[in-house]
């Protein structure tokens, strides 16, 4: 069953659980997900607004052209969706502890996001911007960040020896997470 252009205004899905239809233009407000389980689920041109869906089940779920905002997604598993079609963007979201490993995030767009200890390996990052973001102990080994922006985050610590950064963005104020595997001791 498709459902179409519904909100859903603070619902808890931990107690009751979605449907497992297809969801297109909808908007999730204010509901909570989490430890609950939506795997196997579309969602397409959908928001997420202020919700919780931390640690929540999302194996072989779509996310197409879906955008979370202000949402806590604590330790998801994106590489346990369907990727295929996979478009997501995050802005003031808490995405801590959560993985992307092996993911073709091309253009992804990461806006005032808490970033904690995510996992970023083998994950295409190409032309995607992190505004603002904090990527405090964020994991980036054979990561593909061409053309990345990260010229106003922070914390980050990124081995150029490992990681394609070609072209990538970063302020002069930044780029000592550069060179943080030297052990080098910067002055401002």
């Amino acid at each position: 069953m498709i459902i179409e252009d519904t909100n859903f205004k603070t619902q808890n899905y931990s107690e009751k659980l979605l449907p497992k239809d297809e969801y297109e233009l909808c908007v999730f407000d204010n509901c909570t997900f989490s430890n609950s389980d939506i795997s196997n689920i579309t969602f397409r041109e959908c928001e997420f607004i202020s919700c919780d869906l931390s640690l929540t089940n999302i194996k072989h779920t779509i996310f197409n052209d879906v955008k979370f905002i202000n949402c806590k997604l604590l330790g998801l598993h994106f590489n346990d969706c369907d990727d295929l079609f996979m478009s997501i963007n995050f802005d003031g979201c808490n995405l801590e502890l959560s993985v992307f490993y092996k993911l073709d995030l091309k253009k992804t767009s990461f806006k005032d996001c808490k970033l904690n200890s995510v996992d970023f390996t083998e994950t295409n990052l190409s032309n995607a911007i992190f505004e603002h973001c904090d990527l405090k102990n964020a994991i980036f080994h054979q990561t593909i960040l061409k053309q990345v922006d990260f010229r106003t985050s922070f914390n980050f610590s990124i081995d150029p020896e490992y990681n394609n950064i070609k072209k990538a963005k970063f302020s002069k104020n930044n780029l000592a997470g550069l060179l943080v595997k030297h052990q080098l001791k910067i002055d401002d």
